[in-house]
């Protein structure tokens, strides 16, 4: 097939695509210089042949800039269908109201496209049609020279830019690498995108396997405070993700599967697809209202000045000094321009150039297999990282995580064990710490040590203190610091604790709620654990289970052995 049998001219100077469809045999596909040659052609015949009114009579069809610019004028024009079929350049028609801009994407071949114009996914990826009889799955590709796609992208309509012509082009294809490239306002002629499409050796489950890990999920959204570092100071991020039992390769595998291609999933307010991130941080001044936690849309300027977003974070709900944002359209906001809250009409002044933050892709950040390093802001749920994890906070600043380690007991059988695990020295560790001062009074909520509290105990849990009457009573506590426990409110008046009496930590001690019971703390060095499992009902006891175990670098686990003692 020519291009003369794909495409006719009307007598009103509509030039109409009337081939074969996209992936069909014999679709027509032609370059904007091959166009113009032909109008050109077609306009110094005598008289008008076939379908194409067209002759030396007729007004001239079109103007060559360059080979890859091509101005239709005298009223001749193209529509959105017949541009799907034109490229490896720009056709302007209108007077310059209406360009179509030419697309050149560099990516390994087979790469599927979406290209994002005006806050949304372009939802007819003609460009990625397969051709009949070729292997290639990208319009126009030149695989020689690492040609993926050419096709064209209406960049003005109406008279009005779209968008000021910016284009973002994303490959988001499972068990691919996800990458993105921004045109931040198309030129005439090829504009270039250049993604990277390779296998991505860490995302190799099923996408049916990962679609099922639904307790991986963002507990927080907004502004949130985690201790990552367990410095005992709170850092910020926008996010707090928790695995939960998953491994952290799984949750990378998650966050991928959440914003994959035609994903149905919603972050933050906006489809997955969709999501990329946190793209600028913002300074505030002036602020009026309540804005809308922990997400909302915002828009501000006019003009030259105006922008879209999705606000992921502010700092305060009524009095904000910072403000995060993924920008959708415009520009981000700049110099004192007002920034409103779509649902809360909240506002605030920008202050200053807003910060441009670094996206990563997928929008988590990077995975080694075994562990995250994660893209800016993005929080997790401190215990489920490792020392080789790193998070970057609301900062930009590097956080490292401590080794929280994890010691499971199984066998064991929910609402009939009691497990317990505490020191190990020779057996149960009895003196593994001693009061620094006697417990006496009718309302005690603190316990003080001699010693140093060990730096791999639970964040919360429970110790046992030695009495006067000789018992070890169990007492939670919901927070440590240095040598001091904070528990639970006790009467010790009628039965107090002597200065200098045992205390240890109880690391599991309950009635089991499940097949298996943890604890979790952070690694500082070996240590050895003494387990004790008894059940001693009357219709189906047990024989009492003890064994050792110890808690490394790794964590560590035993399982329990349930012997009758009927």
């Amino acid at each position: 097939m020519t291009i003369g049998d794909d495409f006719e001219i009307t007598v009103s100077k509509n030039i109409r695509y009337t081939g074969a469809a996209h992936g069909a045999e014999g679709a027509g596909y032609y370059s904007v210089i091959e166009f113009h040659r032909w109008l050109q052609d077609l306009a110094d015949d005598a008289s008008s042949i076939s379908d194409d009114y067209m002759d030396i009579t007729r007004d001239t069809p079109s103007d060559r800039s360059t080979d890859n610019i091509v101005t239709l004028i005298n009223s001749y024009n193209i529509d959105d269908e017949a541009s799907e079929h034109l490229f490896d350049g720009s056709i302007i028609q209108a007077a310059g109201d209406v360009i179509y801009d030419g697309i050149l994407v560099y990516a390994n071949a087979g790469m599927d496209l979406q290209v994002v114009q005006n806050g949304a996914i372009i939802a007819t990826d003609f460009w990625n049609s397969i051709p009949h009889g070729s292997a290639l799955k990208g319009l126009n590709s030149d695989v020689a020279n690492g040609i993926s796609h050419r096709f064209m992208v209406k960049t003005r309509s109406g008279g009005t830019d779209i968008d000021g012509r910016r284009l973002v082009g994303q490959t988001r294809v499972w068990g691919k690498t996800y990458s993105e490239f921004r045109i931040n306002g198309t030129s005439r002629g090829n504009n270039v995108m250049a993604l990277t499409y390779a296998d991505d050796l860490n995302n190799e489950s099923l996408i049916a396997t990962i679609a099922g890990y639904d307790t991986i999920v963002n507990q927080v959204e907004g502004y949130i405070g985690i201790d990552v570092d367990n410095n005992s100071v709170n850092e910020f991020y926008y996010s707090r993700w928790t695995k939960a039992a998953r491994s952290i390769n799984d949750f990378y595998e998650r966050m991928k599967w959440v914003t994959r291609q035609a994903s149905a999933e919603t972050l933050y307010g906006l489809n997955g697809e969709l999501f990329r991130g946190i793209t600028h941080e913002v300074d505030l001044q002036n602020p009026s209202g309540t804005w809308d936690e922990p997400f909302e849309a915002v828009s501000w300027g006019s003009g030259a000045t105006a922008g879209t977003g999705q606000m992921f974070a502010i700092n305060h709900e009524t009095a904000p000094t910072k403000m995060w944002i993924q920008l959708l359209t415009g520009v981000a906001p700049s110099g004192t321009v007002t920034i409103t809250g779509a649902t809360s009409a909240a506002t605030a002044q920008n202050s200053g150039t807003p910060t441009e933050r670094t996206l990563s892709f997928p929008f988590c950040g990077a995975s080694t297999g075994s562990a995250i390093i994660g893209s800016y802001g993005l929080g997790m749920v401190a215990t489920d990282l490792t020392a080789s994890d790193k998070l970057f906070d609301l900062t930009n600043t590097l956080r490292t995580p401590p080794n929280f380690v994890t010691f499971t007991v199984g066998g064991v059988e929910s609402a009939k064990d009691y497990v317990l695990v505490a020191p190990y020295n020779a057996g149960l560790q009895l003196d593994q710490l001693s009061l620094n001062g006697a417990l006496t009074g009718a309302a005690v909520t603190s316990a003080v040590v001699n010693e140093d509290i060990p730096s791999d105990t639970p964040s919360t849990g429970t110790i046992r203190v030695l009495r006067a009457s000789g018992r070890y009573t169990r007492h939670p506590y919901s927070a440590w610091s240095g040598k001091t426990f904070t528990i639970t409110e006790h009467d010790f008046s009628s039965d107090n604790a002597e200065n200098s009496a045992n205390v240890f930590i109880s690391y599991i001690d309950k009635v089991a709620d499940g097949s298996s019971v943890d604890f979790t703390g952070v690694y500082a060095a070996d240590r050895g654990l003494f387990i004790r499992v008894r059940y001693g009902d009357s219709l189906a006891p047990i024989k009492t289970f003890e064994t050792t175990g110890n808690l490394g670098s790794a964590g560590g686990a035993t399982t329990a052995i349930r012997t009758s003692d009927m």
